[in-house]
């Protein structure tokens, strides 16, 4: 029998087997609630960890070094006197830099908003910081998250930590670099049309795109507001599934979800269309394991959605909906001053100019059509499974918009999704897999996740630093 003092024994061992930012959320919090470390030593170590890697992956747009510190010794205090604040208390984590912090730049990765001081901390980051969060700092990102490269950014490039020369994915690039890092012990990034996925899957760590709506995105920087979604990226899924709750989710971890009854889909139809041969093997054998853990795992026929003419691949009412908001959101930036756009972002955002009330009122009528019904997409199971991308992290100047199109589905309909690492390819490249459940069972995910990484340990792999 595993008593408390054992289960303490085994933990510290845990903890202290890798460096402090490789441990997990959840092992770190329970160390700090077990007086075996501070949060002041968990704040250094990533501290010491950013100064060491930010010259060469650029994860960071502003570090907080002193008010982290100061915040982590409050931290120390409050747990001393008996006074935790919430389940993240004394842990270091990161945003995306689209997410407001009163008294700190929120710059979108663009020179735009070079000067943009806001006077107070978005709802999440309010959520965050009421579960006791430590703010590290504020992370890179393409410009007004309208890429998914990494390449935008008016603050430099980030570069993926398993080869620099290799995308971190984007939009939230500096999120999944900074967990695969180890520079914090969880980040939040945003997802509009497969944003926190893509890096999640490129860098190898696991990224919850909740129920839309599910997190509260007041204080961000608009993409599209009917797309948009805030969440976690972090090492596992249960700190994912913490990070979420934290952010002001409904709760996830109290649920009892009986992983042996899952029915798992799988949505060959376009989602497998041109995959990488080494990336298909790898989710071959991935999907073997969760179906062996699972009621097992069946192809299963996906209601038909009209696709996009000018992006193959993609939902017609997808398409229509970012081009439109995008462009309303930055009109009058587009108009005054073009120039300080990165080029890609322009020619991004200039093309939904083309987008008619009409027809962007029709998109939004889809929208909700396909959001009021879910039950066509879960008849044959609980769980679908796509590759959370066609291929591993590309080199720079290599893209193509297919690798987005297994996630932005996903935002027009509203469905929470996962991306979790389940191999790495002979370059020693991260490969991910997506899971998607029906609205507000982001338990199944977590169930599902957890199962797989009790089974491997795809998650517990570092970059060499």
């Amino acid at each position: 029998m595993l008593t408390r003092r054992h289960f303490a024994a085994l933990l510290a061992t845990a903890v202290q087997a890798q460096p402090l930012p490789y441990s997990t959320l959840t092992e770190a919090a329970q160390a700090l609630r077990r007086r075996q470390t501070t949060s002041l030593a968990l704040t250094n170590a990533c501290l010491d960890r950013i100064a060491a890697a930010q010259p060469r992956l650029h994860a960071f747009i502003t570090v907080l070094a002193d008010s982290a510190r100061a915040e982590a010794t409050a931290a120390d205090r409050e747990l001393a006197a008996g006074r935790p604040r919430g389940p993240l208390h004394g842990i270091p984590l990161a945003v995306k830099d689209l997410l407001d912090a009163k008294g700190v730049p929120t710059t979108a990765a663009s020179r735009h908003w070079a000067n943009n001081i806001p006077a107070q901390d978005a709802p999440a980051l309010a959520n965050l910081r009421r579960a006791g969060a430590i703010l590290l700092g504020k992370l890179n990102m393409d410009e007004f998250a309208y890429n998914f490269t990494g390449e935008t950014s008016a603050y430099g490039t980030a570069r993926n930590p398993w080869n620099p020369a290799h995308s971190p994915g984007g939009s939230s690039g500096g999120s999944a670099v900074a967990i695969a890092a180890g520079l914090c012990f969880g980040a939040i990034g945003s997802d509009t049309g497969g944003s926190i996925r893509l890096p999640a899957a490129f860098c190898g760590v696991t990224g919850l795109k909740g129920t839309y709506g599910a997190v509260p995105t007041a204080g961000a920087a608009v993409l599209a507001g009917s797309l948009d979604h805030l969440g976690p990226l972090a090492r596992t899924a249960e700190d994912a599934a913490r990070l979420h709750e934290a952010l002001g989710a409904p709760p996830i971890l109290e649920k009892r979800v009986n992983v042996k009854s899952l029915r798992l889909g799988l949505a060959r139809q376009l989602f497998w269309d041109n995959i990488d041969p080494e990336t298909d093997s790898l989710l071959a054998a991935a999907i073997q394991t969760l179906a062996a853990l699972t009621a097992g795992a069946r192809p299963v026929t996906l209601p038909p959605l009209t696709r996009s003419p000018l992006l193959p691949g993609f939902p017609h009412a997808y398409a229509e909906i970012i081009a439109a908001e995008s462009y309303a959101y930055h009109a009058q930036r587009l108009q005054q001053n073009p120039a300080l756009f990165h080029p890609t972002t322009k020619t991004n955002l200039t093309g939904g100019a083309d987008v008619t009330p009409a027809r962007y009122q029709a998109a939004l009528a889809e929208l909700r059509r396909l959001r009021a019904d879910p039950t066509p997409w879960f008849r044959q199971a609980d769980i679908l499974l796509t590759p959370t991308a066609p291929g591993p992290a590309f080199p720079f100047g290599q893209h193509d918009l297919v690798y987005l199109r297994n996630a932005a589905q996903w935002n027009l309909l509203g469905f929470p999704a996962l991306s979790l690492p389940c191999g790495f390819t002979k370059n020693n490249l991260p490969v991910g897999l997506q899971l998607i459940a029906a609205p507000h069972r982001e338990d199944q995910l977590i169930a599902a996740a957890t199962a797989f990484e009790r089974h491997t340990d795809w998650h517990r792999k570092q970059p060499r630093s």
